[in-house]
């Protein structure tokens, strides 16, 4: 702006002047306006009384007149300060129309501070506090009225807090962070300077970041040296859906690529066959396409075709009448029938029976069923949902499954991989389970490092249900808070130790004798990346494997022409 403007807060202290106020009027931030022109100051005094502005005040500095306006500053129908606006022979209605958009844009900037969920000191290049946001008052407990006009030398003396930021920035004139308990908070505070056109420090930002529910989640900070110069290093990410009390966590690509398919198809009535291995979730998968469809009102009835006699899989699934067979004393409805309107969740597909799947393809082609020793069907409205861990095209051509069912079946598959398959799930759901079972037993555990890295390497042919009776052992029978290599079943480490070592193992590689070491370590590094290669098939998971960055894997293996 070309015309003089400043900005007081309550107290008389300056807290913005621009280059015209500085320069002929000799006003800077930190200076007192009560001192500087008393007689402007009581009509500013008057102003933040009765909030009215007021016009055409006259300061005089040297032989330069200037005509003053003088605005209360409202923040939640609150007086906290004044703008005044020197002009020098300047139009009025233009510095009224300016004024009113500085006002705006400082509402503006005031409302964005407030509703941060950060707490936000502002002190003065002196130490003096200048402004608290809600959330710096709710982690503190205190009130702006209160320490607004204190030195941080003051917050100290009169118990507000132990240590100021503020302080050791106006001391190291540099970005500090600690780590403060306030009660039975933890707070990551970081203090930020400010400097002015002349170098010197005109304000201190205090940010405090509130870590304890991130502390109860991850049970300890990595470390005190994770936060020297900056923050946790960012938490483990996690994606979960709440399905009928059960919890699906997806950090892989390949599991969010899945729940994102199952998201997909709720929308839909078509049949959905879920292929995965044993223990990987198909049911929970089940659950969420259930819970996203407009099914969701009504049942999600789940049969398990493998757990059910050959002989009664038929009545189970179509239901019967009295007289049907011997010990049908009552009519009963199967389990289409109950799902009408709803949702039939076949699990172990593959295992029904050949005469089963001829009753269950005419029903998924008539929609009609018709119990056990009845003469008479009627339509019911159900989605099939079915799920197997077998090969149901090859159970095709071994002619133990019928082609045309799998075809009504398979309208649209949805693959879950394997726990293997998907590395990045698995520290979030150790840690999950290990939480889950801490709480169902009343006592908190947690695992050691060497206990965690056994777990992280363990292959788990179960899949998720493997891990979820594992974790369920390990908070079950640990003695202690912390579970440790010894608490561990033998299968995840001693194996390893007692299996003996092969002929080939036992024996070292032997190099021609005219090899150099740079040459014998080229041969190593490039056969190494070449097993890596097969094993994770992509340059990200071998890096993660390896220990080393994408872009080493990507010029070693250009190096040594593995692809």
């Amino acid at each position: 702006m070309g015309d003089g403007i400043i900005s007081v807060n309550t107290a008389g202290t300056v807290l913005l002047s621009d280059r015209v106020s500085r320069v002929s009027l000799d006003i800077y931030p930190g200076s007192s306006l009560r001192e500087q022109f008393p007689a402007l100051w009581s009509k500013v005094v008057e102003t933040m009384r009765d909030r009215r502005p007021r016009f055409e005040l006259s300061v005089q500095r040297g032989e330069t007149s200037f005509l003053v306006t003088v605005s209360p500053v409202m923040v939640d129908d609150e007086v906290s300060g004044a703008i005044c606006v020197f002009v020098e022979n300047t139009d009025l209605e233009i510095m009224t129309r300016q004024l009113r958009s500085f006002r705006e844009l400082t509402k503006e900037l005031a409302a964005i501070i407030d509703s941060s969920s950060e707490g936000l000191w502002v002190f003065d290049g002196y130490g003096v506090v200048l402004r608290v946001n809600p959330a710096a008052e709710r982690n503190n407990r205190v009130k702006k009225e209160v320490v607004v006009g204190l030195t941080a030398r003051e917050l100290i003396e009169q118990g507000y807090m132990e240590r100021s930021p503020a302080l050791e920035v106006l001391g190291s004139k540099g970005v500090v962070n600690m780590l403060v308990n306030e009660g039975n908070r933890k707070l990551i505070v970081t203090g930020t300077p400010v400097f002015g056109d002349e170098g010197g420090i005109i304000r201190v930002v205090v940010s405090e970041r509130d870590i304890t529910e991130i502390d109860k989640l991850q049970r300890e900070l990595e470390d005190q040296e994770a936060i020297k110069g900056q923050f946790w290093h960012h938490m483990l990410e996690q994606q979960q859906a709440e399905l009928a009390s059960q919890t699906i966590i997806a950090k892989s690509p390949r599991m969010i690529t899945a729940l994102r398919q199952a998201v997909k198809v709720s929308s839909a009535d078509s049949t959905v066959l879920i292929h995965g291995e044993s223990g990987v979730g198909k049911g929970l998968f089940a659950d969420l396409i259930h819970k996203n469809s407009s099914r969701s009102a009504k049942p999600i009835i789940k049969l398990n075709c493998g757990a059910i006699p050959e002989s009664l899989i038929e009545s189970e699934l179509f239901g019967h009448e009295r007289g049907a067979f011997t010990g049908a004393q009552t009519a009963k409805p199967g389990y289409l029938e109950l799902a009408d309107n709803g949702i039939l969740f076949l699990d172990e597909i593959a295992e029904l029976p050949l005469a089963s799947q001829v009753k269950l393809l005419r029903f998924l082609e008539d929609g009609r069923v018709t119990r056990l020793g009845g003469t008479t069907g009627r339509t019911v409205d159900v989605r099939i949902i079915a799920a197997t861990h077998r090969d149901l095209e090859k159970m095709v051509v071994e002619k133990t499954f019928r082609l045309d069912l799998y075809y009504r079946l398979n309208v649209i598959p949805l693959y879950i991989p394997a726990l293997r398959e998907r590395q990045e799930c698995l520290l979030p759901l150790i840690r999950h389970y290990i939480d889950y079972f801490s709480q169902k037993v009343g006592k908190q555990k947690r695992l050691a490092r060497a206990a965690l890295d056994a777990l992280l390497a363990y292959s788990y042919p179960g899949n998720v249900r493997e891990l979820m009776n594992l974790c369920e052992r390990l908070v079950v029978m640990s003695e202690t808070e912390v579970i440790d290599l010894q608490d561990l079943p033998k299968q995840l480490f001693g194996s390893l130790e007692e299996k003996p070592l092969s002929q080939s193992e036992q024996t070292l590689p032997v190099w021609p004798g005219d090899m150099t070491l740079e040459q014998i370590l080229e041969s190593v590094e490039r056969s190494l990346l070449s097993d890596a290669m097969k094993e994770h098939g992509n340059q990200y998971r071998i890096a993660e494997a390896l220990g080393i960055n994408q872009s080493t894997v990507a010029r070693k293996l250009k190096k040594y022409g593995v692809s």
